[in-house]
C-alpha cells in the first residue's frame, strides 16, 4: 500500500513539474545529442552501459543535460542517487552521505552516486572532504560544472575524476526536444497543440543551446497560444515566451552575410555604436559566437595590424573568453573587444605586406637560401661554405647590421611599409635609422 501512495505522489509532482523534468529522459536512448560521449564506442556510453561507472566531472553550459546523464550513470549503474547542491551542501552533509553510502555497500552491496551540481562552488575544505569516499570507491561522484574545472577544482579531487565535456546542444538536437515535447503524454501532449516551421527554428536557434530554456519558453508559449484559442504556436508567441523580439536573420540566406559584412565594416570605419548595433544583432539573432570572435581576430590584423598589435590580444582574449564561459557572460567580452577593435588605430600595411610577398614567391620560385643563411650545425657544413660569412647581429651596436638575408637576385623592394597611424610610426622610425626606409613618415 505504502508503494502504490508513493506512487501516486510521484506521479503528482511530475504533473506539477516543470515541462524540462517532465521530458527528462528515462533510459540512455533518449537523450538527445552529444554524439561525442553517446556515440558508439564513446567510453561514457560504454561505461554507464557496462554498469561500471568512474567518478567524473560534467563541465558544460546550462541547460545541457548534466543533471540528466548523472541520473543516467545511477539508474543504469542500479545505484541510489545522491544528489547534493554545493550552494547550499555543507561538510556535514557530506560526511552524511558517505557514512549511507558506506553502510548501504556493506549491507546490499549497492553503490552510491553522489551528484553534486555546480561542484565549483564547494570550497576547498569541502572538496577536501569528499577524497575519501571518492578514493576508496564508497561513492561515484558526478560532479556539475559550468565553470573550468580546472581553474574551480582541487587539484587532489580532480585527478581521480574523469573530465567529460559537455557542449551546446545544436539547434538540430533543440527542435528534435520540442517536436517530442509538443506530442509525448508527459510534455505537452494534452493540448494538442503544433507550432509553425518559423516558431520552431527562431526557438531552436535563439536559445544558445540550452534545452532547458527551450523547453520552459516552448511551454509558456504553448500555454499563451493555447488561452488565444490558436491551435499553433507562432513566432509571436516564441518571441513573448522568450520575452525578447526575435530578430529576423536567416544564418544561412543573404541576411547573415550582409549584417556580418556590416559589422566588420563599422569595425573597419571606427564607428563604435554600429559595431556594438550589429554584433547584437547576431547574438540575439542566435549566430554562432565563436564565428563573430574569428571574424574579430582577422580584422585586427587585416585592418588594425601594426597600428596596434595589441588589438590582436584582446580579439584573441575574447574569443578565449567566450570558450571558457559561454553565452551569455562572454557577450561582455565580446562587446569589450568590439568597441576596443572599432577605436583603435587603423592600417592594412599587414594586409598589402601579406599579398606583395605572396606575390614575390610566386615569381621567385627558383631561389635559393643565401649560403651564409644557411644551416651551419652540421658537421661538414663549414666546407659547403655554409654560415661562413654570417654576421651575428648582437656583435654590433643597436644589434643590426646590414646584410644579404633575400635571395641573390630577387628585386623586392619594400614588402612592408608602414603607415603614420598609431605604433607604426615608431617602426618606421625604426626603419628609417637601419636605413630600410627613406624617412619616416609623419603623423
Amino acid at each position: 500500500m505504502e508503494d502504490l501512495f508513493s506512487a501516486e505522489k510521484a506521479e503528482r509532482r511530475m504533473r506539477a513539474a516543470p515541462l524540462p523534468a517532465r521530458m527528462r529522459p528515462q533510459r540512455l536512448s533518449e537523450v538527445v545529442g552529444h554524439a561525442q560521449l553517446l556515440g558508439e564506442g564513446a567510453a561514457f556510453r560504454t561505461m554507464v552501459e557496462k554498469g561500471r561507472p568512474v567518478s567524473m566531472i560534467l563541465f558544460g553550459p546550462p541547460g545541457t543535460g548534466k543533471t540528466t546523464l548523472a541520473r543516467l550513470v545511477a539508474s543504469e549503474s542500479s545505484a541510489t542517487f545522491e544528489p547534493l547542491s554545493a550552494t547550499s551542501a555543507t561538510v556535514k552533509d557530506v560526511r552524511a552521505i558517505l557514512a549511507s553510502a558506506r553502510y548501504r555497500l556493506e549491507t546490499e552491496e549497492r553503490r552510491t552516486v553522489l551528484f553534486l551540481d555546480e561542484i565549483h562552488r564547494f570550497s576547498k575544505s569541502q572538496q577536501d572532504a569528499l577524497l575519501p569516499g571518492v578514493e576508496d570507491g564508497t561513492v561515484i561522484l558526478v560532479g556539475a560544472t559550468t565553470e573550468n574545472p580546472f581553474f574551480e577544482v582541487n587539484s587532489p579531487l580532480l585527478s581521480r575524476c574523469t573530465l567529460f565535456r559537455i557542449h551546446r546542444l545544436e539547434a538540430a538536437d533543440i527542435a528534435r526536444l520540442i517536436q517530442r515535447a509538443l506530442t509525448d503524454p508527459n510534455g505537452l501532449g494534452d493540448l494538442d497543440i503544433a507550432i509553425d516551421e518559423d516558431a520552431l527554428d527562431a526557438l531552436a536557434d535563439r536559445v544558445g543551446g540550452d534545452g532547458r530554456l527551450a523547453l520552459n519558453a516552448l511551454e509558456t508559449a504553448a500555454i499563451v497560444a493555447v488561452g488565444r484559442g490558436q491551435a499553433v504556436i507562432t513566432l509571436d508567441d516564441i518571441a513573448e515566451a522568450l520575452g525578447r523580439r526575435i530578430v529576423q536573420y536567416d544564418k544561412d540566406g543573404d541576411n547573415h552575410y550582409d549584417v556580418v559584412s556590416a559589422f566588420i565594416k563599422s569595425l573597419r570605419g571606427s564607428d563604435i555604436d554600429a559595431s556594438l548595433y550589429w554584433l547584437h544583432t547576431m547574438l540575439d539573432a542566435g549566430e554562432d559566437p565563436e564565428f563573430v570572435a574569428r571574424r574579430m581576430i582577422i580584422l585586427a590584423s587585416e585592418d588594425i595590424g601594426m597600428a596596434d598589435s595589441y588589438a590582436l590580444q584582446v580579439a584573441v582574449a575574447a574569443f578565449q573568453a567566450l570558450q571558457v564561459v559561454g553565452l551569455p557572460e562572454a557577450a561582455f567580452a565580446l562587446s569589450h573587444a568590439a568597441i576596443y577593435l572599432a577605436a583603435a588605430p587603423k592600417s592594412n600595411s599587414v594586409t598589402v605586406a601579406m599579398g606583395k610577398a605572396r606575390q614575390a614567391v610566386a615569381s621567385n620560385a627558383s631561389a635559393e637560401v643565401p649560403p651564409h643563411l644557411r644551416d651551419a650545425h652540421y658537421a661538414g657544413a663549414a666546407r659547403l661554405g655554409h654560415g661562413n660569412t654570417y654576421v651575428y647581429p648582437h656583435d654590433h651596436p643597436d644589434h643590426h647590421v646590414r646584410q644579404q638575408y633575400l635571395p641573390e637576385g630577387i628585386g623586392i623592394d619594400s614588402l612592408y611599409v608602414p603607415t603614420a597611424q598609431g605604433t607604426e610610426v615608431d617602426i618606421a622610425a625604426r626603419m628609417a635609422a637601419r636605413g630600410q626606409l627613406p624617412k619616416p613618415p609623419s603623423r
